[in-house]
């Protein structure tokens, strides 16, 4: 066996921490030791790591700039003694990268997620620097390929693989039962946003966008589910919206999979994404996806094929399309079945780990 150490800040349940830990589990364990080392604290998915068997430490790293936590990392790294380290994110590709150069680690592979537009220069001066290390970046998108690539990362190390994501899984309530739960009548139809409540998700659009449809049906509910520092200011702007008992903000949750079958479509606005685990998961589904015309997005929605993309910040365009979607049963039919199909075809978790596997082998060959 071949022993990997992969880096990580946290295991929250975020879209590069559910890729890393079906990776870790999907990886074959007669070719593979793989432990999994935490920058700041575990999270909800060091639990599945541990039913799987695999080993999790955590740094404990308390400060953005935290040379203790990087001298444990290192002696993490040097007691571990792994063939290859794979990093992922930011905070992780720089201490990461760097402590395993310092404890001899033979092969360095970062991993970037997004279209990180949010970096400063020093941030991407950083990122180009520590290129110099790194066999290989992992990019899970075209956008974000072109992202890096655009802003000096050398080109032949970049390497896609797109994030993979299983068969969805029954949900374990009836629509009745949840519209009761979340005191609303009967006949509603739900239309969800999921995420982290800050600008890059736009929010603000599709509370518009849901006072747009308000004016030509009463039956619709937006339901956000996601915390982050926007919370306050989202509930402010869906009150002075006259639109708040038709918004509900249900916080942080970890029964997605329990609500997500029941949402007529999904709304996803941001400005940026790498390649969304949401969308992915609401295809798996079979739920029509409406999305922002970005890189990533653009990646997993068929434009009227699995759901329909929409210029950014066009509010008009959500609301059009999803009263689209509700007013025709046959069509949500027909989109979320193409939807379901498009990611068991292409971005399944068995071609994610093998991906990854196949990278491996070529640089521990």
């Amino acid at each position: 066996m071949r022993r990997i150490l992969q880096i990580i800040p946290t295991l929250d349940r975020s879209g590069a921490e559910k890729q890393l830990a079906l990776l870790a589990r999907g990886l074959d364990r007669d070719q593979w030791d793989v432990h999994v080392c935490t920058l700041s604290r575990g999270g909800p998915l060091e639990a599945d790591l541990a039913a799987a068997g695999i080993p999790v430490t955590s740094i404990d790293k308390a400060w953005k700039y935290d040379p203790a936590a990087w001298w444990r990392l290192k002696r993490e790294i040097a007691r571990l003694r792994p063939e290859l380290v794979q990093t992922w994110l930011f905070a992780a590709n720089a201490y990461g990268r760097t402590a395993a150069r310092a404890a001899g680690v033979p092969h360095i592979v970062a991993s970037e997620r997004c279209v990180d537009s949010w970096k400063s220069w020093h941030q991407l001066a950083i990122d180009r620097r520590l290129a110099r290390i790194t066999d290989a970046i992992v990019v899970n998108s075209r956008g974000v390929e072109e992202f890096y690539r655009e802003r000096g990362l050398p080109a032949e190390k970049l390497r896609l693989i797109y994030n993979g994501i299983g068969p969805a899984q029954p949900s374990t309530t009836i629509k009745a039962d949840l519209l009761a739960e979340l005191h609303l009548p009967p006949n509603t139809r739900l239309i969800g946003a999921i995420g982290r409540l800050w600008p890059q998700k736009r929010l603000k659009d599709l509370i518009w966008a849901t006072d747009l449809l308000h004016v030509i049906r009463d039956d619709v509910h937006l339901v956000v589910l996601g915390e982050g520092p926007q919370r306050e200011l989202l509930e402010r702007y869906a009150r002075n919206c006259h639109i708040a008992e038709h918004v509900h903000f249900l916080g942080l949750r970890h029964d997605v999979p329990r609500l997500l079958p029941h949402f007529e479509l999904l709304w996803l606005a941001s400005s940026f994404e790498g390649l969304p685990n949401v969308v992915m998961e609401a295809m798996a589904c079979g739920v029509p996806v409406v999305a922002s015309d970005i890189w990533g997005n653009r990646e997993l929605v068929v434009h009227e094929e699995t759901g329909y993309l929409v210029t950014l910040g066009d509010r008009a365009g959500f609301a059009r399309y999803a009263n689209k979607i509700l007013d025709d049963a046959e069509l949500a039919r027909r989109l979320g079945e193409a939807g379901r199909q498009r990611i068991e075809q292409h971005f399944s978790i068995a071609a994610m780990v093998e991906g990854h596997a196949a990278l491996y082998r070529e640089l521990l060959s």
